[in-house]
């Protein structure tokens, strides 16, 4: 058998003919690779032929249909594992601001509503309820109301309330309580009197007339300029105590002083810088009425000389001060120690 003739090279520089390249042995130089021939693994022979992946329809019914998301041009996206973003809610309507009535005032939150709705002083205009707030009130206050309830939507509150108020879906348009005389006001009671020298923030002041009336207080003394008026947000406060502790209101503080002086009280003003304590002050055989200034100022010069004395609250030395409600607090508290519960001799009876 005759070996065929050696390859001749070809001149320097010149190139195989076009579409033709070199080859593995055994193919004609430049021929390109056939597509229907098999390839070849590294050890030369024939790679097998992968088959494709067989379909379950039982597995594919059970894992249930795929997720599919969105692509950028926001078609569908066949791949995996990609959630569509959910619709977002249609934003709430926007309801009308309402104005409130002249002479009167929303009071808002269920102690507050309730203690209005059962003091027969307070005259009601209109009662805003929810659903659930009709059932919470009707069972401290039991009907029928002296008001007709409305029941609303709880949007409903942001139309007449500021933003941050808690309703608690109770609202009561109502007319602001007359101011008690204070003759009558020492009248009602045996306990104690807080006078209040232009205490201005009405949550202080509701602060205040709750510890009143827990600690059996007869009265609250307040100014007509300088003091706060009647709000929702301070019989939110007050927590239903608005309706129960009369408030006198005076022109000159100082003249109430001696008025209570007259009346046989023992009027004594808080102070930082006094000597005595108010338990070792507090005397035992005559009413007591306490003096509170302001949190910056604390009380002005004229109502301190018009006080009998003046006492302090034993704190820590590090403490320069106690808010002016929290001080009314335990003030109370200290003058109320002795003292018989107001029902106790009708419990022993």
């Amino acid at each position: 058998m005759r070996r065929p003739p050696p390859r001749q090279p070809g001149p320097p520089g010149s190139r195989p003919p076009q579409g033709a390249r070199p080859g593995p042995p055994g193919r004609g130089p430049g021929k390109p690779p056939g597509r229907g021939e098999p390839r070849k693994d590294g050890r030369g022979g024939p790679r097998p032929a992968e088959d494709p992946p067989r379909r379950d329809p039982a597995r594919e019914q059970a894992a249930g249909p795929q997720p599919r998301g969105r692509d950028r041009r926001g078609m569908n996206d066949p791949r995996p594992g990609r959630v569509a973003e959910p619709p977002r809610p249609a934003p709430a309507p926007h309801l009308p601001k309402e104005a409130t009535p002249p002479g009167s005032l929303w009071l808002h939150g269920m102690h507050a509503v309730a203690a209005a709705l059962a003091n027969p002083r307070r005259r009601a205009r209109r009662l805003l309820l929810t659903a659930e707030a009709e059932a919470e009130l009707a069972r401290r206050v039991p009907k029928p109301w002296r008001c007709q309830a409305e029941i609303v939507d709880r949007q409903r509150f942001q139309t007449f309330l500021p933003e941050d108020s808690v309703h608690q879906g109770a609202a009561l348009l109502a007319e602001p309580l007359q101011p008690v005389p204070l003759e009558q006001a020492i009248a009602r009671g045996d306990g104690p009197v807080l006078l209040l020298d232009q205490v201005t923030d009405p949550r202080n002041v509701g602060a205040i007339l709750r510890s009143a009336a827990a600690f059996g207080a007869a009265c609250v003394v307040m100014q007509d300029r300088n003091a706060p008026p009647e709000t929702g947000a301070l019989a939110r406060a007050a927590s239903g105590a608005l309706e129960v502790v009369p408030i006198a209101r005076e022109v000159n503080l100082s003249r109430a002083i001696v008025a209570l002086q007259r009346a046989g009280f023992w009027v004594l003003g808080l102070a930082g810088e006094a000597g005595r304590t108010l338990a070792e002050a507090a005397p035992r055989d005559r009413r007591v009425a306490l003096v509170l200034g302001a949190e910056e100022a604390g009380m002005r010069r004229l109502q301190r000389e018009t006080c009998d004395e003046l006492v302090r609250l034993p704190i820590a030395p590090g403490v320069e001060s106690l808010n002016v409600a929290a001080a009314a607090a335990v003030a109370l508290y200290e003058l109320a120690r002795d003292r018989p519960a107001p029902d106790a001799e009708e419990t022993d009876a």
